[in-house]
């Protein structure tokens, strides 16, 4: 397929939903449509799961653009909901395909409702963001050796966010409790990837897409 301007891209945005791609400064741009979904409230999930339902709202990724990203896992990426500028990560659907969470903020800059079709225009980013670490790894960390520390600074922002993406993606506490003993017993002993994680979530069915509001 020809490669076209940016410009250009913007000109065609009206166009099919298939997923294109054109060149931003030499890193691929990924053109798209999506409809904006609402997460649903599960039962029993109570205000927590409300607010949640208000402030922010998802989309899947077709899968011919998710299909153009070198991972199956999370990336990271730059770009326009509807011409409003935005940063984000998309999220593995469990599938081999992503999703994006769509801030509140972001839709109403955008000035999209949850329902719409929206234009999505990204890139992957080239240096990879830090990435938010929970206070419980950090209480953790600050008690772990000094070569737990170590490493872990001395890792790359893309392996601290593999450590933090594994620790928090079960849903028993337990299990999250029980990760963060293993990734600083990991992380002493000079490991630099939690090991064994299925960053997809296609194996072992610990990572989906939330379930859309009817």
């Amino acid at each position: 397929m020809a490669k076209r301007t940016v410009a250009e891209g913007r000109r065609r945005a009206a166009g099919p939903p298939d997923a294109k791609s054109v060149e931003r400064e030499g890193v691929e741009l990924i053109r798209c449509e999506a409809r904006l979904r609402r997460p649903r409230v599960e039962a029993g999930d109570g205000a927590k799961s409300e607010a949640r339902g208000d402030s922010w709202s998802f989309l899947r990724l077709p899968a011919a653009a998710s299909g153009r990203l070198r991972s199956r896992g999370m990336v990271s990426i730059r770009g326009e909901l509807n011409g409003a500028g935005f940063a984000g990560t998309l999220q593995p659907d469990g599938e081999g395909g992503h999703w994006l969470r769509v801030e509140k903020k972001v839709r109403e800059a955008a000035e999209v409702e949850v329902g719409e079709v929206v234009r999505l225009e990204f890139s992957p980013v080239l240096v990879e963001p830090e990435p938010e670490v929970p206070a419980d790894l950090r209480k953790a960390l600050a008690a772990a050796p000094a070569k737990a520390r170590d490493v872990w600074k001395d890792i790359t922002p893309a392996a601290r966010r593999d450590f933090v993406h594994w620790i928090v993606s079960p849903k028993k506490a337990e299990t999250r409790v029980k990760r963060i003993e293993t990734a600083c017993d990991m992380l002493a002993k000079g490991k630099r990837r939690p090991c064994c994680f299925d960053r997809s979530g296609k194996f072992d069915g610990s990572l989906r897409c939330p379930v859309a509001e009817e």
